[in-house]
């Protein structure tokens, strides 16, 4: 392969999509993406493609250098608008978020009350609340990213045993 050779140039010339990229490298799709926008690579990032494309990583150092580059005389209005986009995202997916916190205080306190009338002896709300503020609690993880229970760090623990585990 040639050494100037994008990232996203030797994904296709596999023949495979941005998912299948990092299902074997272990990155995330996400990274991979980023990566193929011109975004810096972080070195576990680099080792991991180097395995995949059978490469070393000094070379695709260069490449990302020589990427970077090009970016950086390119970072017009397209990249202006990728990440308008991005933040777009975040904040509709942060409204989304309040909107259900605020679902979620008025339902289960309207619930309060009718438990109250009629059944106080029976506190039934309690596994209400317990069942939403556990779905709140996976909202919150996804939404202010710390839901690193299967993230990058556990994907390149993975690739490396599964690699371990070819040679």
């Amino acid at each position: 392969m040639d050494k100037t050779m994008s990232i996203k140039t030797r994904r296709t010339e596999f023949g495979w999509t941005q998912e299948q990229l990092a299902q074997h490298s272990g990155l995330s799709t996400r990274t991979v993406q980023r990566l193929e926008q011109g975004q810096a690579a972080t070195l576990e990032s680099l080792k991991c493609l180097a395995a995949v494309f059978e490469t070393d990583v000094k070379t695709l150092m260069e490449e990302q250098d020589m990427t970077q580059i090009i970016q950086s005389r390119n970072s017009g209005p397209d990249a202006i608008l990728d990440k308008e986009s991005a933040a777009i995202d975040y904040v509709q997916n942060l409204k989304w978020f309040y909107i259900h916190l605020l679902l979620f205080a008025v339902l289960n306190l309207a619930l309060f009350a009718l438990n109250l009338a009629v059944t106080p002896g029976e506190w039934w709300i309690i596994y209400v609340i317990l069942a939403w503020a556990a779905g709140l609690a996976v909202h919150a993880a996804y939404i202010f990213g710390s839901f690193g229970l299967f993230g990058a760090e556990w994907e390149q623990r993975q690739f490396r045993k599964r690699m371990g585990e070819w040679r």
